[in-house]
């Protein structure tokens, strides 16, 4: 593997993981959000990872989405609470979305070191014709 093959793949896995970490946020940042009960909830957003078209890398395939019928519960202060206090929140695991986030963000920063190493032993390859 050339050294600009390694910095394209690892840049591949960059994109990949910022995309993951996009969803995983926008995840967390709707986790209480409530809807009545005759609406759909918040849909948690999953990243589909893949094998790069070229076969180089990694690229996003797609999105999947959670469930849209989440969790009913019952909390009749809510002013979208219906005539039986219920509203609809999103079914989504805040410790799992946290364990995704800190997974995405080690692949994240690992795919980012290799294009630095990656960029050092080029610069030390250009250096050595000097």
């Amino acid at each position: 593997m050339s050294t600009f093959n390694a910095i394209g793949v690892a840049g591949s896995g960059v994109t990949v993981y910022r995309k993951w970490l996009d969803a995983v946020s926008d995840n967390i940042a709707n986790v209480d959000t409530v809807t009545r009960t005759s609406e759909k909830a918040f849909q948690a957003r999953y990243v589909v990872a893949q094998e790069a078209a070229d076969g180089n890398g990694a690229q996003v395939g797609g999105v999947a989405f959670g469930s849209a019928q989440g969790i009913v519960t019952y909390d009749p202060d809510n002013p979208l609470a219906d005539n039986q206090g219920y509203v609809r929140r999103p079914d989504i695991d805040l410790g799992g979305q946290m364990a995704q986030m800190m997974m995405a963000q080690r692949a994240y920063q690992a795919n980012l070191a290799v294009v630095d190493r990656a960029k050092d032993s080029y610069a030390a390859a250009i250096n050595l014709g000097k």
